[in-house]
């Protein structure tokens, strides 16, 4: 069933209606960002990351922020929206920052529009109890290691390209590479590795998105004392890996039991969702600097 409303600059407009012109900048050029988050209880999972992501983005992008806008008003629209929607217990949100018509050259409208929408979510503990997932490399682009590349920006074509790669290969999700043949993350997911003890994943110059689980997961890790580093990856570090697991917001995490013909076990990333996601969801507990 789709939602029956999205959020347009903080006006509620029936889904279905249209909301930009042919001369979107976003539409022509990619020139946007966005952010995906997961509600819980009627509370945003670790939205203070998500907000110092986003505007982050923005200064990077040059998008001047809306004099009133904040992270408390996105969060209050946030949350009303997907009450609205009957989405508040459970819901997987994208909120889309775009800026408006124009050409490549022409002078920016002064502020960038807000998209809210929701969906509801799937289910909390599905994702850990269910099979592990199939990987595949996707060997058709290198995604750069620029300023640009741990943002989550509308420039999306890479990972969709994977993604169609990943379908048409019977595979869950693909690896994306860099400029120098070594792991970036996947289509929607950054990427870790239990390896002779150690869980490593690539460090943010190598292009991974700076994902707000991966930052979580990060932080949970070290506090506890766990043996982690951030290091580049090749494939022959994934092949000789004893685990490899998915992290985002949505799946908190997820075990891969194959890539090619290598097989992999997921119990100690079973252990780690039981220890780290579970409680999150379940105590939305507060965050750590």
């Amino acid at each position: 069933m789709l939602p029956a409303y999205v959020l347009l600059d903080g006006k509620k407009i029936k889904t279905g209606e249209p909301l930009i012109s042919v001369d979107n900048r976003t539409f022509r050029y990619g020139d946007g960002c966005f952010e995906t988050m997961k509600l819980v209880k009627g509370k945003i999972q670790l939205f203070p990351f998500h907000a110092e992501r986003l505007f982050y983005t923005m200064e990077q992008l040059q998008m001047e922020c809306p004099p009133h806008l904040s992270a408390a008003k996105l969060e209050q629209q946030i949350i009303q929206l997907a009450q609205a929607n009957r989405h508040g217990d459970n819901a997987r949100i994208r909120l889309t920052l775009f800026r408006g018509s124009g050409g490549l050259y022409d002078p920016e409208p002064p502020y960038p529009h807000v998209l809210i929408q929701s969906w509801e979510g799937p289910e909390l503990r599905s994702f850990i109890q269910v099979n592990g997932i199939d990987l595949c490399i996707y060997p058709h682009a290198q995604k750069s290691c620029d300023r640009f590349a741990s943002l989550k920006t509308s420039q999306f074509l890479p990972y969709a390209m994977a993604a169609r790669w990943a379908k048409q290969h019977h595979c869950n999700d693909a690896i994306v590479l860099n400029v120098h043949n070594r792991v970036a993350d996947t289509t929607i997911a950054n990427l870790f590795i239990l390896k002779n003890g150690q869980v490593i994943t690539p460090p943010l110059s190598e292009g991974a998105v700076d994902g707000v689980m991966r930052r979580y997961l990060l932080q949970k890790l070290q506090a506890n004392q766990y043996p982690v580093a951030e290091k580049p990856l090749t494939i022959e570090d994934l092949q000789a890996a004893e685990e490899i697991f998915l992290t985002n917001v949505i799946a908190g995490i997820r075990w891969v039991k194959q890539l090619d013909k290598n097989e992999y076990g997921g119990d100690w990333a079973a252990r780690l969702y039981l220890q780290t996601i579970v409680p999150l969801w379940e105590s939305n507990e507060k965050l750590g600097a």
